[in-house]
């Protein structure tokens, strides 16, 4: 009897970027085995998404890469904020380069805001993904469970009630293979899987075309080290042409700051061609006021920024994950840390389905958790993105005014005259308007779900003070679990830490013993992972020593909350039951879809 397919495996990833590899890793963790294939020869050449928000760090800490990542990203020091600058250099007034036009603190400034450190156990982090990504692959590697086949394209694919049958390519051979899966992820940024499996997008128009220059050079003459930032906004008025949007200038490492030996300058503007290497940079060098400056051109990409969403984050056994399933505007860098957080939302759910602990209906609540929190990121980024154009007239600079004139309105930044101090705040007022791009807090941090595997505690949502910008800690069912230290036998750990492994996570008040008891046989019978525990003062199992959470835990001494493995609050009861046994059966068997029992 000859083989039917020639590769059977669980889950089939499509795509070897940071959603794919995410998603290798934590089925791995899960004891799930998978296959990936992308169709690329390596890991990307080009520096693209480079903040790591904190809850795709929490995720990353969960991974056992967060060490790596920020062993190889910016040190806090250089992630404070980002910095508005004059040209670098060049022929206007002197000691008018490089001053300091304006700042604004960005991401938890270097993880010093306290509503960040009070947040999150992890601070943001700073590696693009042309850094990140071989980090990703070298650890999902290293498990039995993964193969991981670079420069393997799938072609074609077939669904059945059963499973999905995929066509793969191998690049190096020309050669084709089956693959039959239960399960397919698509995460190669919408080239293939979402046409082949019908996936409907819908979204803005796009903003507007940037041109993204990769290059090596050496800028440390020219910066100050009081400037080192997570990025500079660079304004040059001796050359008028760029004053319409200004150029960015971003490190990319491998050292930091003003020492970094490459750098990506994303402009904009007429006459843009990225297939003119020479004359990009001609335009690079106008840009920073280095007419002199030896480049080296690594890369240089033209791309339209806009967005777009998914109809159905679900097509049958097939599933979208990042780019594949949402595209956002740049501003906040939401578009990688949604895709490590869908992965983080959708694997812990198929391992529970496959391994027969949860019903398959399940999975169909990530497009309902996660399709919500991509419009909010997509809406968020579509608002924010406007917000950073008008910093050229707010400062008093314009394309259609001469060098010398250009120059006079910027002197007020730094010299006293006629209008200075009202200038000067205009512009700190537009900075304000910036939080919308670089506090964004409640959207990458703070984000909830509403599905069928949240057991709802009948409690009005609170009315958030802003939705974009504020986090609001909450045990609320759907919330993300509140960051507190807590202590046992001498150490210190993050409470967030009970669900690392794929666990559920049931946490009790003080007097919460039935809570822990129940949980603890539940879990037996279901063969579930779990901790259980009690937290507080006095006898328990964590001591709240800052009494932190006791200040976000909304339930009383007896009463219990249940986290699900990827740390969001599942079910809440505020105080102890006659049957706590049967009140979390019935939780467990509606989160996880099993009523059928």
């Amino acid at each position: 009897m000859t083989k039917k397919y020639d590769v059977e495996i669980p889950v089939l990833i499509v795509g070897g970027g940071g959603a794919g590899l995410t998603s290798s890793i934590l089925l791995s963790r899960l004891g799930v085995e998978s296959l990936l294939v992308t169709r690329y020869p390596s890991t990307t050449h080009v520096p693209r998404a480079h903040m790591l928000n904190q809850r795709s760090m929490e995720i990353f800490a969960d991974m056992g890469v967060d060490s790596q990542i920020r062993a190889k990203g910016a040190p806090q020091e250089y992630m404070s904020r980002i910095g508005f600058l004059s040209g670098l250099a060049g022929g206007g007034p002197k000691n008018g380069h490089g001053r300091r036009i304006g700042s604004i603190e960005a991401w938890g400034g270097g993880y010093t805001d306290p509503e960040y450190v009070a947040a999150s156990p992890q601070a943001a982090a700073n590696l693009s993904l042309r850094r990140s990504e071989p980090v990703l692959k070298e650890h999902a590697e290293r498990y039995d469970h993964a193969a991981i086949r670079f420069n393997h394209e799938l072609v074609g694919l077939e669904q059945d009630a059963a499973g999905v049958t995929s066509t793969v390519l191998d690049r190096g051979t020309g050669e084709t293979y089956t693959v039959r899966s239960r399960y397919l992820l698509g995460a190669d940024g919408g080239r293939t899987v979402g046409e082949l499996a019908g996936v409907q997008l819908s979204g803005p128009e796009k903003i507007m075309t940037l041109t993204s220059m990769y290059l090596s050079m050496d800028l440390s003459p020219y910066l100050d080290e009081a400037e080192d930032a997570v990025f500079h906004w660079i304004f040059n008025p001796d050359h008028p042409r760029h004053l319409g949007w200004g150029a960015v200038l971003v490190p990319e490492g491998p050292e930091w700051g003003r020492k970094s030996k490459e750098w990506v300058l994303h402009v904009t503007g007429e006459g843009m061609d990225a297939s003119q290497p020479e004359k990009m940079v001609q335009w690079a060098r106008e840009a920073v006021g280095l007419p002199d400056i030896d480049i080296e051109v690594l890369t240089i990409a033209e791309w339209d920024m806009g967005g777009y969403l998914a109809d159905d984050f679900r097509a049958g056994r097939v599933f979208m994950l990042g780019d594949a399933a949402h595209k956002v505007p740049p501003a906040g860098g939401l578009g990688l840390n949604a895709a490590v957080q869908d992965a983080y939302n959708l694997c812990w759910k198929l391992a529970a389905v496959l391994d027969g602990r949860a019903g398959d209906a399940l999975l169909d609540t990530y497009s309902a958790e996660r399709r919500p929190v991509n419009q909010h990121n997509l809406d968020t980024a579509m608002q924010a993105a406007p917000a950073q154009f008008g910093a050229a007239e707010v400062m008093g600079l314009s394309p259609d005014k001469s060098a010398e004139e250009n120059w006079a309105v910027l002197r007020l930044f730094w010299e006293d005259g006629p209008g200075a101090v009202e200038r000067r705040h205009a512009f700190t007022q537009w900075l304000g308007n910036l939080t919308l791009v670089f506090h964004q807090h409640n959207t990458d941090f703070g984000y909830t779900y509403d599905s069928p595997a949240i057991v709802g505690d009948s409690t009005p949502a609170p009315a958030p003070l802003d939705a974009i910008r504020l986090y609001q800690p909450s045990t609320r069912p759907g919330h993300p679990l509140p960051h507190a230290w807590v202590d046992r036998a001498g150490e210190r750990t993050a409470l967030r830490e009970l669900i690392h492994g794929g666990h559920f996570a049931l946490i009790a008040g003080e007097d919460g013993h039935d809570w822990v008891e129940a949980a603890t046989q539940i879990a037996e019978q279901r063969k579930l992972p779990l901790r259980a525990a009690r937290v507080g003062l006095g006898d328990v199992d964590f001591v709240d020593t800052r009494l932190a959470w006791t200040k976000q835990r909304e339930i009383s001494t007896t009463g219990a909350v249940l986290v699900r493995p990827d740390g969001h609050v599942a079910f809440r009861s505020a105080a102890s039951v006659d049957d706590p046994a049967a009140v979390l059966s019935a939780a467990f068997r509606r989160i996880l879809h099993t009523d059928g029992e």
